[in-house]
């Protein structure tokens, strides 16, 4: 049995959902793993952790990472990067495919190599956490000549995510990619695309609005650039004429793009479909501090205010890609992050820091209401306060 923790004097709590206003001076509580209450009366608590009056929002959802083989990648030929995001304050990470490993032909891969890729990573995490990180990994990427077998074998895997990427889109009007979707969502599953030009790797295919149309996945990756977007008339069509399809920003992104991206789904009130992620390891790096980094750019730059700039790094995220995690409410697993303003920070705050673009101090990491990151984190500067932690 877990110890009961409790989360004391917190200045504000970001609840993760959008539209839902921040709770001032208040307390959460957690039994285990699992919060218990929030309010302003305290529960008695075995663990007591002070927030010293900073900010509590759920944990980053990175919904766009490339693992290879667990905390090490190839992409950047770096170990130790799953704890490096968690100290960026990522609590869940989803796989947009394990692409990485040194030789493979990813101009011709046959669905055998797809299918036992996606069941290796799988395998390799679906019973442990690397560093106490959320990890989906695990994602099929889509090549001609899958069977229906093939959706079989990686649906008893436990496979939840499918993605075109390498898929010749010259074969659109034969069907099979539909059906591939088809397969996928009869067995539970969703389906990302690679939208907008050509990957680091080059190997991947232009895929613009007609395809995205055409296809009709979950989520529509990397909308507005990942590195390069389709062209600015064909995303406004994806936002204007495809309401049923998510659409991701990462750090990989155009950021002229991602403003117009923004500022249209806004217009429509469409920011519940805005879903966010890294796009890392890879060309663009590993990014210990992405998730927020993104967070910072769709408030301070493209006026989101920063509670709902959180919850589509949160709730959002996690919400498209099916996982029960990015809430701060009774019920949901405790997977917590502290954050102030940093010393010469023009805000008081960590919302009023991510308002200017500021980035904040992270103190602490939870994950099931276990704290894996206590009293600064090693990827941002420290914040204006101390946490206190006592009966460990």
């Amino acid at each position: 049995m877990n110890k009961r923790v409790g989360v004391v004097n917190i200045g504000t709590l970001v609840p993760g959902l959008l539209g839902q206003p921040v709770v001032t001076n208040t307390s959460i509580t957690i039994q285990d793993g699992v919060i218990v209450n929030v309010g302003q009366d305290p529960d008695p608590a075995d663990v007591v952790i002070d927030a010293a009056g900073m900010t509590v929002t759920p944990g980053f959802v990175d919904g766009h990472v490339h693992p290879t083989a667990g905390e090490w990648t190839p992409a950047q030929d770096a170990t130790g990067w799953i704890r490096r995001y968690l100290h960026g304050g990522t609590t869940s990470m989803v796989s947009a495919g394990e692409l990485h490993f040194p030789g493979l032909a990813l101009d011709d891969l046959s669905p055998e190599t797809v299918v036992s890729l996606a069941v290796t990573a799988r395998a390799a995490t679906a019973h442990s956490r690397p560093s106490g990180m959320k990890a989906t990994f695990g994602t099929l990427l889509l090549v001609p000549g899958l069977t229906e077998g093939d959706f079989d074998r990686a649906q008893r895997a436990g496979i939840r995510l499918v993605k075109f990427i390498f898929y010749p889109w010259s074969r659109l009007g034969d069907g099979e990619a539909q059906r591939y979707v088809q397969w996928a969502h009869e067995r539970g599953m969703l389906v990302k695309v690679h939208s907008g030009g050509v990957s680091r790797s080059g190997a991947s295919k232009v895929t613009g609005f007609p395809v995205i149309d055409a296809v009709r996945p979950d989520i529509a990756a990397h909308l507005s650039g990942g590195p390069i977007p389709m062209p600015a008339e064909e995303m406004s069509e994806v936002v204007h004429n495809l309401p049923e399809v998510a659409v991701e920003i990462c750090s990989s992104m155009n950021y002229r793009a991602t403003i117009d991206l923004v500022s249209e789904l806004t217009d429509i009130g469409g920011l519940a479909r805005l879903t966010m992620g890294t796009d890392t390891p890879g060309g663009t790096g590993v990014i210990p501090r992405g998730m927020l980094r993104n967070v910072l750019f769709l408030s301070a730059v493209c006026g989101v205010s920063p509670a709902d700039a959180v919850a589509v790094a949160t709730s959002n995220t996690a919400r498209w890609h099916g996982l029960d995690v990015g809430e701060i409410a009774v019920g949901k697993p405790a997977d917590l992050v502290i954050m102030g303003a940093v010393e010469g920070s023009a805000g008081s705050t960590a919302l009023e820091a991510i308002a200017l673009g500021d980035l904040p101090g992270i103190a602490v990491v939870m994950v099931d209401g276990e704290v894996l990151i206590g009293g600064r984190s090693e990827q941002t500067p420290p914040p204006r306060q101390s946490v206190t932690i006592s009966g460990t």
